[in-house]
């Protein structure tokens, strides 16, 4: 592990290596920086933090995450439960353990398959038309504006469409849900923060009340709406499902047949309201932060962005004007996209937008590949997506953007390892939102990389803000933060192409 002090563990180890990097940047970007610094550290390692964190195992290596993913999968950290409460009420499908997550996860596993989600891209591409739309309207004012705050509505709208078959229109207006679900958000902590004053915040509770009271009673307002529909017209198969609720609660007629409205299974409604809010939350924001990198790599990278548009003009042909109707008519179309999809993914690479916490067991170790073991009880166990992504024991070039990775054959260098990728986690608790967020950026793509350049406005927002010190990691500007996103929200300017 890192030199450790008796007194204050592997804090100043830390803040040597935090003065290297910007104030704000994510904290994922720490282990692999470690070992930048230390080249024989190795993938897996302890920190200790404490008194301000916990006491760490850092896990980046294809072998320590397989066993505790796949071979046994450690429960989430508890904090994460912590998280989000207030937004799913304990009854989430990211902590849930045993048969009951067995159960949630098989009711919503069909909906997010890709061969259904391909019978609703319709509502992806009609939402992606509107986002179009914003970005014309500021394509004619040519001003400053923050990329991510565009593509949080799009992706909530997107969601809203595909998870409850329910217009949120929050690209152009107010919507009480989304305003609900990220008041929320700003409001919930992992519950070890070090200000007392935020930790014991004594009008949280009535915060996240309000809030979980305006967001059920929309959702429900929803479910009865779509229970009502489904209700009327089951049994006759030229009403095809819409959505994924719309799946979940045919399936749940299906099994009984003679429920009305009044008397659905509360614990059945309960549990769908809350995993609809958590669909909503979890990934319109992963997914709007990967977006942003995708125009951050169409800006920053011209090389890229020609191949990218050769390829939407030999699958979509050269009027740009006619790639939505030709999605929404033939969304097939979105497979014929080899180079595009390997962009997605290695923009998944470089910035991923999540890592996972898990919690050590008694009598469970992580063994490393010279057969060390690392006990992992009472510690937090730390799967570092960052780490892997940018270790060039298993990527070559690892801080390079190299699309080409992912169209090379087995046997290719640049072939990827098996197992060290994992932008979306591996084995049975993998994201389960994995293939929409891949459908929706290739449609967003398809609609949007021909039709506007964007330029990054880093200079503007650093002269605005008079910044100083470090403003790079890896040599770049847009740098992860905060949820992963790039720094400043992707500031730019877009103009027509």
């Amino acid at each position: 592990m890192p030199p450790w002090n008796p007194l204050v563990g592997h804090l100043y180890f830390c803040y040597k290596i935090t003065l290297k990097l910007p104030t704000d940047a994510h904290l994922q970007y720490l282990p692999g920086m470690a070992r930048r610094e230390l080249p024989d550290l190795g993938p897996i390692f302890y920190l200790d933090t404490w008194p301000f964190g916990p006491q760490m195992l850092v896990v980046a290596s294809t072998e320590g995450l397989y066993q505790i993913s796949q071979s046994h999968s450690l429960p989430k950290h508890p904090g994460l439960r912590y998280f989000l409460r207030p937004i799913a009420d304990d009854v989430d499908l990211v902590t849930m353990e045993g048969d009951l997550w067995k159960l949630w996860r098989g009711i919503f596993n069909h909906g997010f398959s890709a061969a259904y989600l391909m019978r609703l891209t319709r509502g992806i591409a009609e939402e992606t038309e509107q986002f179009c739309r914003n970005l014309e309207e500021l394509a004619q004012g040519q001003a400053l504006f923050r990329m991510k705050d565009l593509t949080d509505n799009l992706s909530m709208d997107i969601n809203g469409r595909v998870v409850m078959n329910a217009q949120l229109g929050s690209q152009v207006h107010r919507n009480p849900l989304v305003d609900g679900l990220r008041m929320q958000v700003k409001w919930c902590t992992f519950g070890a923060d070090q200000n007392p004053f935020k930790r014991y915040n004594p009008l949280r509770p009535i915060v996240h009340w309000y809030n979980s009271h305006r967001m059920n009673e929309y959702v429900t307002r929803v479910i009865h709406s779509r229970f009502a529909e489904l209700s009327s017209v089951q049994g006759q198969t030229e009403h095809a499902s819409k959505s994924i609720i719309d799946l979940v609660l045919t399936a749940y007629l299906s099994d009984h047949p003679s429920r009305k409205l009044p008397d659905m299974d509360q614990t059945f409604k309960r549990f769908t309201i809350n995993q609809i809010k958590l669909f909503l939350f979890s990934g319109h924001d992963t997914t709007s932060s990967t977006v942003c990198y995708i125009f951050y790599t169409l800006a920053t990278r011209p090389e890229v962005r020609v191949q990218v548009r050769a390829e939407l003009n030999s699958v979509f042909g050269l009027d740009t004007s006619k790639t939505a109707s030709l999605v929404m008519a033939n969304p097939p179309l979105l497979n014929r996209l080899p180079y595009t999809t390997a962009v997605i993914k290695e923009v998944l690479r470089m910035y991923p937008a999540v890592s996972s916490t898990r919690i050590g067991e008694a009598d469970f170790d992580v063994v490393d590949e010279a057969g060390r073991h690392f006990p992992t009880q009472d510690f937090l166990v730390w799967d570092v997506v960052q780490g892997i992504h940018r270790d060039p024991a298993y990527w070559p070039r690892p801080d390079d953007f190299v699309p080409e990775r992912w169209l090379a054959a087995p046997g290719d260098p640049l072939h990827p390892i098996k197992g060290a990728y994992r932008p979306f986690s591996h084995g049975p608790r993998n994201c389960i939102g994995q293939e929409l967020a891949v459908m929706e950026m290739k449609v967003i793509m398809a609609l949007t990389a021909r039709q506007f350049d964007i330029t990054l406005g880093y200079e503007a927002l650093d002269r605005a803000n008079k910044s100083k010190g470090v403003r790079k990691v890896h040599g770049e500007r847009g740098y992860q933060v905060q949820r992963a996103q790039p720094q400043g929200d992707l500031p730019c300017y877009v103009t027509r192409a």
